[in-house]
């Protein structure tokens, strides 16, 4: 049944899944979670609900997948090693110019709502989106253990990813301002690299 469930979910080209993913996008922009349909969906990309459905079971799996995709080279994170943990955290910045940024932040803000009131929602979040993410940054952080940067004992490595999501969520609640380069960047140094006892050279 697996096997058969693949075979049928792969026809959709790259090229194809990603024009989705985009169209998903700027409907969320455009009406939200709530009101965002599979219709919709389908009328958008002149594709069927049946094919959306075979594909992605469902709205909440497919908007998780669609905001997945959208991060600069997806969750591929494992792939930055610059030799140090400020290095990695940089370069996970940068991959993010400030207008996807701003434009990200909307986004993540309309859903944190959303997610609320949607358990599927905040399960595919939790699934395709959450878990993995921790799982890499978790990753990220044992290197800078193993290369003897940051204690193994530290406590602050339990609230790595709470101190990133924070430091990105509280800039337009606190501040009224997007979140920028400059400004993760000066937040990871002053805020994430203490916690976790990494000085600056």
């Amino acid at each position: 049944m697996t096997e058969v469930t693949t075979a049928r979910r792969s026809r959709i080209t790259p090229e194809r899944e990603a024009e989705l993913y985009g169209a998903v996008l700027e409907l969320l922009r455009e009406v939200g979670y709530d009101t965002l349909t599979m219709d919709a969906v389908a009328a958008r990309t002149r594709s069927s609900k049946a094919t959306l459905y075979r594909q992605w079971g469902g709205k909440a799996e497919l908007v998780a997948k669609a905001v997945r995709h959208s991060k600069p080279g997806g969750l591929a994170l494992e792939e930055i090693d610059t030799g140090s943990l400020r290095g990695d955290l940089h370069a996970l910045t940068l991959r993010s110019d400030d207008c996807q940024l701003e434009q990200n932040s909307a986004l993540m803000r309309g859903l944190a709502m959303a997610i609320h009131g949607n358990p599927d929602l905040l399960q595919a979040f939790r699934e395709h989106l959450i878990e993995p993410e921790m799982a890499v940054f978790h990753r990220i952080v044992q290197r800078a253990v193993d290369r003897g940067e940051v204690r193994a004992d530290n406590p602050a490595i339990g609230f790595m990813i709470h101190m990133m999501l924070g430091g990105f969520a509280a800039r337009t609640m606190i501040d009224e301002l997007p979140p920028t380069q400059a400004y993760l960047i000066s937040y990871i140094d002053a805020v994430v690299l203490p916690a976790l006892g990494v000085t600056r050279d």
